[in-house]
């Protein structure tokens, strides 16, 4: 059964066209990416669909009682209490469980004044509906959520009011996924994500009941989330089966399919006009080249108002519609047949070039006891790097660690604070920056390419046409460019230069995906040398060999693959909780042995058993609730947390009991020792 179904759906503002004649359904638990390139109406329809914009045509089926959650790309006013904390907004999500923990409360105040046995039915049956809709939980739940998606314990008493627009939409995100909507659509969610969060975020959604419809650029997010594709055109929506990485490969395959059958279709179609215009004119063969020229225009009439590729997929020419439809003549047909054209299945694509003019030596970078920063600050230190011709260098870590700061010591624009960083023989260095400041606002499109390089009006129009500046976008002011567009013309000056080694800080930024495969392939053929800062875990995935952690102010590298790097770390992260573990140990055993070796009575030997026996079980507790919490922090099914909540608040309220004993025990064994 659908949760929603999209019936000829259509959009426009005033005469244009943004989308028509699309047409699909969201089954319950289903998990599709939308993709397409930017501007063809993701958005659009998005707002359609959660109802906060009208279709100019077409309708929106929703099943009964069917809830929706929606993620803005913004979220600045999705919060009606602006005042509440973030901890406050999270809560108002559990406000019916709220209710029914008061009314518990006062059932108990009443049943220890002596109340009747219906209230005493009226608590079993609300304390069995408290805890099966996850009353003893939700608190976990929502630090749980909150901890996933970055906001720290500091951040929760917050107001709403003075979080950025980046916080508020993590916050909205966090809300929808407390109220586990029955379809969460979500508008590029990982925009103000750090990888951590991320990574949270894809396990979460990996663990959601619900279905989910997410519009994303991050195809390395697309590929861990969502097992089926929709890629949006201006008519229509085609499904393709798995995830991104999948959906590239039908994409190519079903493409070289439509290619094919539109090249045998015109042929066939040819031959047939060419035997009704040589046996039309003959009395004998009239009657069967009639007949040919009637089956021939309905082809033809069924391919004008269907497309080549629908209407080659249907049954029969009722099933069309345009069964009875007045037949062509023969000058009619062989215009049409003229007139048809290849699929079109996706818009101009982006064209790179980059192409080294000189070939490096073998050893492009190398450094030796590198310290990057400023004079009065460290930002960090550095494993010794060594990155060969070829190789591809993906330099990770969170916002304000020193990425850039690095790239700009390359450069030669601030010094190392200690260490060398040196470049090899004749390597030639480019640059493309984050922000795109190197750009002159007032400039059009055009002027900035000349200033980089002098050529000819002309010869700067046809280079700039592969990176879809054509026509009047050309005379663009560069202020009145969009971020794609930016990326797009300092991707155009970037192959100007003929370097062979690219200092490429976040490349991907603002270009859609067509675009960023367009990138990619050219990077993937690039006869030089990379080092790629990014948080496009795909492209990493992709084009890395190196792999550059910036992380607690150390620069670590790894020999390997992003895939290899991503199993070495979380190997690594196992080891390091197990040392953790071995070291509480021994250390308990050495008090332990401490403990042992005092004299004492028989008295003090006997409560000093007591205590060992109380630090034993104690000891166990925390183990317990330590592991407990672990479990917690992992995304889990709501009737698993339930169960998890529950078991952690009995575990904490048996220590809270020994540890008093303890206390008691231990107070008393000083006593009798003094």
């Amino acid at each position: 059964m659908s949760v929603l179904t999209i019936n000829n759906l259509s959009q426009k503002f005033g005469d244009f066209n943004v989308f028509s004649g699309l047409n699909a359904s969201i089954p319950q638990q289903a998990r599709i990416g939308l993709v397409g390139p930017n501007g063809i109406g993701k958005t659009s329809l998005l707002l359609i669909l959660n109802g906060l914009v009208l279709p100019f045509s077409g309708t929106v089926n929703r099943a009964s009682n069917v809830q929706i959650g929606y993620l803005r790309q913004e979220a600045i006013d999705a919060f009606a209490q602006k005042e509440n904390t973030v901890y406050d907004e999270m809560l108002t999500v559990f406000a019916w469980l709220k209710d029914i923990e008061a009314q518990l409360r006062d059932l108990e105040t009443q049943m220890s004044n002596g109340g009747s046995d219906d209230i005493l039915d009226t608590y079993g049956e609300l304390q069995e509906t408290f805890e099966r809709r996850g009353g003893y939980d939700y608190e976990v739940r929502i630090k749980q959520t909150l901890d996933g998606l970055g906001f720290t314990p500091q951040h929760h008493a917050t107001p709403l009011s003075h979080l950025s627009g980046g916080q508020k939409t993590r916050a909205l995100l966090a809300r929808l996924l407390l109220e586990q909507p029955d379809l969460l659509v979500l508008d590029e969610p990982t925009n103000h994500l750090d990888v951590r969060a991320v990574e949270w975020l894809e396990n979460a959604l990996n663990q959601w009941d619900g279905a989910l419809l997410i519009a994303s650029h991050d195809r390395y997010f697309l590929d861990k989330v969502v097992n089926t594709i929709w890629e949006m055109n201006r008519t229509g929506i085609e499904s393709f089966r798995g995830n991104y990485s999948a959906y590239v490969r039908q994409r190519t395959e079903r493409l070289d399919h439509h290619v094919k059958l539109y090249e045998q279709e015109k042929e066939r179609l040819e031959k047939e006009l060419d035997y009704v215009k040589r046996n039309i004119v003959r009395a004998s063969t009239n009657p069967m080249a009639v007949g040919r020229l009637k089956r021939l225009s309905r082809d033809l009439i069924g391919i004008q108002q269907l497309g080549l590729v629908a209407y080659k997929s249907s049954k029969s020419w009722s099933e069309t519609g345009i069964e009875g439809a007045r037949p062509m003549g023969v000058a009619e047909a062989e215009k049409a047949i003229k007139a048809l054209e290849p699929p079109v299945t996706r818009p101009p694509k982006l064209r790179v070039r980059l192409e080294p003019t000189l070939r490096s030596g073998d050893l492009v970078l190398r450094s030796q006891g590198l310290k990057i920063g400023y004079p009065t600050r460290t930002l960090f230190t550095a494993d010794d790097v060594r990155l060969e011709r070829g190789e591809c260098a993906a330099l990770i870590g969170d916002n304000g660690t020193g990425k850039t700061t690095l790239i700009k010591t390359l450069m030669g624009e601030l010094p190392a604070l200690a260490g060398t960083l040196k470049l090899g023989a004749s390597v030639k260095v480019a640059y493309f920056a984050q922000v795109h400041d190197d750009l002159t606002a007032e400039n059009t499109v055009l002027d900035e390419i000349i200033r980089h390089k002098e050529m000819l009006i002309s010869e700067a129009r046809s280079y700039l046409a592969p990176y879809l500046f054509r026509k009047d976008d050309v005379y663009k002011k560069v202020e009145m460019l969009s971020g794609g567009e930016r990326g797009r013309l300092a991707l155009a000056i970037l192959g100007l230069g003929g370097a062979n080694f690219l200092l490429l800080d976040e490349p991907t930024n603002h270009l859609d995906i067509p675009a960023q495969e367009a990138l990619q392939e050219v990077l993937e053929g690039f006869n030089g040398t990379v080092l790629l800062v990014s948080h496009d875990r795909y492209l990493i995935d992709r084009l890395g060999t190196q792999i550059w952690n910036l992380e607690n102010g150390h620069l670590r590298v790894f020999g390997g693959t992003y895939a290899e790097y991503l199993v070495a770390r979380d190997a690594e992260r196992l080891a390091s909780k197990a040392q953790r573990a071995a070291a509480k140990q021994q250390i308990q055993a050495e008090q332990k042995q401490v403990q042992q070796s005092r004299p004492s009575t028989k008295a003090t030997r006997q409560q000093a058993a007591s205590v060992r026996a109380l630090e034993t079980e104690i000891n166990t507790l925390e183990s317990k609730l330590a592991e407990l919490g672990k479990t917690l922090e992992r995304p889990q099914s709501p009737a698993e947390v339930q169960r998890l909540g529950q078991d952690y608040a009995e575990t904490q309220a048996r220590l809270e009991s020994l540890l008093e004993q303890w206390s008691q025990l231990a107070e008393t064994n000083r006593a009798s020792t003094v």
